[in-house]
């Protein structure tokens, strides 16, 4: 049993002692308290489902759009700026780490489409005719490795150098860069919003507050009990 079972259950038997006994105060109190655990209580159920003819129940799913937009606005207006932006890439460019290595990225890159490429240019070329004399297209793929090797080599050289490491810090920094980043992230965190149902939101708030949601119960029986005894007590 949670804790909103075990307060109406306690609030039910305090208010049984005192009726069984003639009791009126603690009847009184039992009563009062019960009133306002019940109430939380059902304040709690109509939060998650919705109850026919009580307007105002189910109140998660029917603000299920505007909750998805709350959480859009709150990442890419709180963690995502474009200020934000500007000064993470600004500052990490601006550490220690004088130069971004690509060698990484390069060695993964498949090069063999620039070597295809260079064969369909040879081939459409005027020397694609004289292929056929040293036995066509075929000719020339005990060349594709040495290629693919040597290109990715000089692009892996030209990416260290001063120039080149320039202008790539120069495009990180830019504006537009900075933009274009904002609206990806934007249309991610859209994509993933997407996918989350009425029912998938639910779940989420009630795991993230149920442990909480029985103290409302709890606290709701007390002031009731208070209510309930200050009230027996005003009338005697």
């Amino acid at each position: 049993m949670n804790k909103a079972d075990i307060t109406n259950l306690i609030t039910v038997l305090i208010m049984a002692y005192g009726y069984s006994n003639s009791n009126d105060l603690i009847f009184m109190v039992g009563l009062f308290a019960l009133s306002g655990a019940v109430t939380n209580t059902l304040a709690i159920y109509m939060l998650f489902e919705k109850i026919p003819f009580l307007y105002g129940s189910g109140v998660i799913e029917n603000k299920f759009k505007d909750f998805k937009l709350s959480i859009h606005k709150l990442i890419m207006q709180e963690f995502f700026t474009k200020d934000k932006l500007n000064s993470f890439f600004k500052e990490d460019l601006d550490s220690n780490k004088k130069t971004i290595d690509f060698k990484g990225i390069l060695e993964k890159t498949d090069f063999s489409k620039a070597f295809d490429s260079l064969k369909e240019s040879v081939v459409e070329s005027p020397f694609g005719g004289m292929l056929g004399m040293f036995g066509g297209v075929n000719a020339l793929e005990p060349l594709k490795e040495p290629f693919v090797n040597k290109l990715r080599g000089s692009i892996i050289d030209i990416s260290n150098t001063q120039s080149f490491q320039d202008i790539v810090s120069s495009a990180l920094k830019s504006q537009d860069f900075s933009d274009d980043i904002y609206e990806k992230l934007s249309l991610m965190v859209d994509k993933r919003l997407d996918e989350l149902t009425p029912k998938m939101v639910k779940d989420i708030i009630n795991n993230m507050i149920k442990e909480h949601l029985g103290w409302l119960v709890l606290w709701g029986a007390v002031f009731g009990g208070l209510f309930g005894l200050f009230g027996v007590l005003i009338m005697k």
